[in-house]
């Protein structure tokens, strides 16, 4: 473990990799397969959710067993990544490099363990982060900020910036204590709420990169002095 620096802590889905719409269409089969239905307000409600939450959520929906509606969706989402269905966001690996330079990286997303090692694995970003970690893993998904503590901790940063998508997704690493900077879907614009929440909103990873490599080289000279 790196211990006591500033580092940058990564959402997956919607960041890194262009996955949103295999969820939504996992819990939209899923709901029509069981009689319920789906719409986009519902999507925008899981968002950032653990997936024992939106396996409740989409249970809710459908009157089926939360864990069976769970690995139905987590199964499909899988099987798509590993037919390379899923690409990385454009600039994805310049970014992540370009924030390992200068620091400890970690990953907080709200996948399960099974997708963040088919992207590890597959997707040549393995290398470069210190900690993953699932909203599985801790006590409550985003927008509660329990999932980036636990990666700033494993990771050993005490501080510095977040690469986020969705409201949910920057109301937790707010409530975490990191500068965050925003790429939101264009189908999904931030909250009036979580948008005031961000540094920065942008629309492409190049310009997350300039906003970036601005904020590290700023700390790091205010930190020489």
């Amino acid at each position: 473990m790196t211990a006591g620096r500033r580092g940058v802590v990564f959402d997956l889905d919607g960041v890194l990799v262009r996955s949103e719409h295999l969820w939504e269409r996992g819990w939209v089969d899923y709901a029509a397969r069981h009689g319920g239905a789906w719409t986009a307000a519902d999507t925008r409600a899981c968002q950032g959710m653990s997936v024992p939450e939106w396996g409740r959520y989409l249970a809710g929906r459908t009157s089926h067993d939360p864990g069976d509606a769970a690995a139905a969706v987590i199964d499909s989402v899988v099987a798509a990544y590993r037919a390379g269905e899923v690409p990385l966001a454009p600039g994805a690996l310049e970014l992540v490099a370009e924030a390992a330079a200068r620091g400890p990286v970690a990953l907080a997303t709200s996948a399960p363990r099974e997708v963040i090692e088919v992207v590890m694995d597959g997707m040549g970003l393995d290398g470069s982060f210190t900690a993953t970690v699932s909203s599985a893993e801790v006590h409550a998904g985003k927008p509660d900020p329990a999932v980036y503590l636990e990666a700033m901790r494993r990771a050993g940063i005490v501080g510095g910036i977040a690469v986020e998508d969705s409201s949910n997704g920057v109301r937790a690493a707010a409530g975490a204590g990191l500068t965050v900077l925003a790429v939101p879907d264009a189908a999904y614009p931030l909250a009036a709420d979580a948008a005031v929440l961000a540094d920065s909103v942008h629309g492409t990873l190049d310009e997350v990169r300039a906003r970036l490599r601005e904020l590290l080289d700023t700390a790091g000279t205010e930190t020489d002095r």
